[in-house]
């Protein structure tokens, strides 16, 4: 998993030419009206929003050739993998030869973690097509059973993948980062202390999230 502020860094992005979900605008009023810190910190970071990542498999491919290594190194060994296949699909990627894969600078576990999630894409064995109409825990108990996919791994694909209004990444040493500085005065919070701050951010504690974690990347990192 991976737990660096780097990480979370590269979780952010800005609203340029992307649209940010439906309901971003709706969201920031309600948080700006039932939190203080969120009718601050709002407005200060700007004209920015979440935008949401490509399409699930690479998603979750990426997620776990970036684990527990810089985002630079992952960008690297990213790029190089990314030109085995002629697409990145999960048929083309069990096709590939694991010296190859292995040539690309990936671990031997982080080869078995990529073939896992490939046979679990094309055997069907997960639900992506219904993935709109299922609950968050549905969705992550799937996930989980991916070999390499944590729940800190499926908490960011819900939230920037799927878009999913109400995600509370309570895994996320970064969050926990920023919501002792911002509701606590540096102070170290545990889960529970969390829990109690997110209560005024439902039903939108990924946006809330959000922009706690710009709070503590003022430059946004692309991935």
């Amino acid at each position: 998993m991976a737990t660096s502020k780097k990480a979370a860094d590269s979780a952010v992005q800005t609203s340029s030419d992307l649209q940010p979900p439906s309901y971003w605008q709706e969201a920031c009023k309600h948080l700006m009206k039932k939190d203080r810190v969120m009718r601050r910190l709002i407005p200060e970071l700007g004209n920015v929003s979440l935008t949401l990542r490509g399409d699930a498999f690479t998603t979750l491919a990426r997620s776990i050739v970036g684990q527990q290594v810089s985002v630079a190194s992952a960008q690297r060994v990213w790029e190089k993998f990314a030109l085995l296949p002629t697409q990145m699909t999960p048929a083309n990627v069990l096709r590939l030869k694991v010296d190859d894969m292995r040539g690309s600078g990936l671990s031997a576990r982080k080869v078995e973690y990529l073939v896992d999630l490939a046979l679990h894409f094309d055997s069907g064995r997960l639900h992506v097509h219904d993935w709109d109409q299922m609950g968050d825990d549905a969705i992550v108990a799937e996930l989980v059973a991916i070999r390499g996919i944590s729940r800190w791994t499926a908490d960011m694909f819900l939230l920037f993948h799927l878009g999913r209004p109400n995600v509370l990444a309570l895994d996320d040493p970064t969050l926990l980062q920023g919501i002792s500085n911002q509701y606590f005065s540096g102070e170290p919070v545990s889960r529970s202390d969390a829990r109690e701050v997110a209560e005024a951010w439902k039903p939108w504690c990924s946006v809330a999230s959000w922009y706690i974690w710009r709070s503590l990347a003022p430059m946004p990192v692309q991935c």
